[in-house]
């Protein structure tokens, strides 16, 4: 199946996963859990307050060599979106991707998929881990964000 096809097929649409492919075509799923979700959506406030010049991108399709990957978020800039229109998916990164690190997830993971990513042009790279953001350019670990300076380190899920 093309990611077309996985995107369209009926039976996939409602699944309570995150679905990608590998380097081979195949799927691959992840659950999620409310907790990932909850920031997720916190992510995605905190973009639409800081960063005005742009959209973010809940679960975000990538075309990378080793298959589509699904990014928690990606945010791309006006100026992205120009360009890529409502591509499915993505043939390039949008500038920022996001991950939210999962009980499953593990560090080689991450390592493989930030390198994907930046492979297909994402300018940084961010890990959320129980609220403590990490951000990364294609050279090092940056203290903040090159690109969203004012976004926080970390995020509190807060119900009060």
């Amino acid at each position: 199946m093309n990611w077309q096809e996985i995107c369209e097929h009926p039976t996939l649409r409602e699944l309570p996963f995150k679905v990608e492919t590998n380097q081979w075509g195949k799927i691959e799923m992840c659950p999620a859990s409310n907790e990932h979700s909850l920031y997720q959506l916190l992510l995605i406030e905190w973009f639409l307050r800081l960063a005005p010049n742009g959209k973010p991108v809940p679960e975000c399709n990538i075309r990378t060599s080793k298959g589509v990957k699904v990014a928690d978020i990606g945010w791309g800039s006006f100026e992205f979106f120009k360009k890529n229109k409502r591509r499915n998916p993505y043939l390039e990164s949008p500038e920022i991707v996001v991950e939210i690190i999962s009980p499953s997830n593990t560090v080689a993971e991450m390592q493989e998929k930030k390198n994907l990513y930046f492979n297909v042009g994402a300018q940084e790279f961010w890990l959320c881990d129980q609220g403590n953001m990490r951000f990364f350019n294609q050279n090092k670990e940056l203290e903040f964000s090159e690109l969203i300076k004012t976004f926080p380190n970390y995020l509190e899920l807060n119900f009060a």
